[in-house]
């Protein structure tokens, strides 16, 4: 498992709250690292999804924990 560099919790916050969040978090990122994002919006699944495909970052782990849904995405 690769090591985190960043965490951001974005709970409580609905589409498109959260991937607009993991895009600025990402921009403090250097090629390579990895941002985990901890969601409570069931819709976040989809929008990350494409996300990682739209914007070129890889979608490492996508996760349920309880009512939340974890990513992590390495920075291209």
């Amino acid at each position: 498992m690769s090591e985190i560099t960043k965490e951001l919790d974005t709970s409580g916050l609905n589409c498109p709250m959260p991937i607009l969040r993991a895009k600025k978090a990402l921009k403090d990122l250097q090629p390579g690292e990895i941002l985990r994002v901890t969601s409570t919006d069931p819709g976040s699944v989809k929008d990350f999804e494409a996300f990682a495909k739209q914007t070129g970052n890889e979608l490492l782990e996508s996760t349920t924990e309880g009512d939340a849904f974890i990513y992590q995405l390495k920075k291209s």
